[in-house]
């Protein structure tokens, strides 16, 4: 058996390879919470914790399954408040737009252990669209400006540690399917009523043309968080290309006005675009804190 000042001391360096792990793209401080939940219920992990910094290996494997997207165009004047430092707003032919997503996160592991009770949950969120420049290379990311969990502690401890505008709420979703067509509805009680996001699609899919506001709103493949006036996390998440499936009926009952603010609600009645996505397995590799 381990002594107790070992013990404590393999803690530490387990808390502090949380605290280093990465934000997720849509629920981003749940590898944080997973990895002390893997440790406890689990024992420890396999990988050592200098092994867990390392950069080169994902952190995180999961599926995004059946994500619906709403993509509204809004001013850029409303978002400038969230970019983060040295990013700046991704147009589309000219315009800014958001995003409301609603998925399923399937599967999770970390390292290849699965997380108990925390490998599948819905998340809905509202993101916008950031580029970094980095000389050449041009990374095109998303920004959340808030994201809904059904665990309580997941909230707690992003908003604890990153003061990041988590929101629990109770969660739930609907899939039915018949021959021709695939119905999705994600929902969650806010305010004491429920919301909803339900889109209805064919069972063919097809890569977006290049140049669309589908590919657009699908290609981005950095996250990016404003952790300060001059300091940023970033992080890569790895999945192939999305077939996209276009919607035949549509129907989103969501409190813009008080989950996100008057500034959305004035411009978010109706979307320019709304489809589907089957979506397909994901990897998550380490964030890294940017100062500018």
């Amino acid at each position: 058996m381990a002594s107790p000042v070992a013990s404590q001391s393999v803690h530490r360096q387990v808390l502090w390879a949380a605290f280093q792990a990465p934000v997720i793209c849509i629920n981003h401080d749940f590898t944080w919470f997973a990895l002390i939940i893997t440790y406890v219920e689990q024992g420890p992990i396999k990988s050592p914790p200098n092994a867990i910094l390392g950069m080169e290996k994902a952190f995180l494997s999961a599926e995004w399954k059946n994500l619906v997207f709403a993509n509204y165009q809004v001013p850029e004047d409303i978002l400038i408040p969230y970019v983060p430092a040295g990013t700046e707003l991704d147009l589309y032919n000219g315009k800014c737009f958001v995003s409301l997503v609603g998925f399923m996160f399937s599967n999770t592991r970390l390292y290849g252990v699965k997380i108990p009770a925390y490998q599948n949950f819905e998340e809905f969120n509202l993101r916008f669209y950031v580029v970094r420049n980095e000389g050449e290379n041009f990374k095109r990311g998303v920004v959340f400006i808030k994201e809904i969990v059904p665990r309580r502690m997941i909230a707690r401890v992003a908003r604890w540690l990153y003061d990041e505008h988590y929101v629990y709420c109770k969660m739930n979703n609907t899939l039915h399917q018949t021959a021709d067509e695939l119905t999705i509805q994600y929902g969650f009680r806010f305010n004491g009523d429920w919301n909803y996001f339900q889109a209805t699609t064919g069972h063919t899919g097809a890569l977006p043309l290049p140049g669309s506001e589908e590919e657009f709103i699908t290609e981005h493949y950095w996250g990016y968080t404003k952790q300060g006036k001059h300091l940023t996390s970033e992080y890569k998440v790895q999945h192939p290309p999305w077939e996209i499936n276009n919607t035949t009926n549509h129907d989103i009952r969501c409190n813009i006005k008080d989950l996100y603010g008057e500034a959305f609600n004035q411009h978010m009645k109706k979307p320019s675009s709304v489809f589907v996505s089957t979506g397909s397995a994901i990897k998550v590799f380490p964030r890294k804190l940017l100062r500018v």
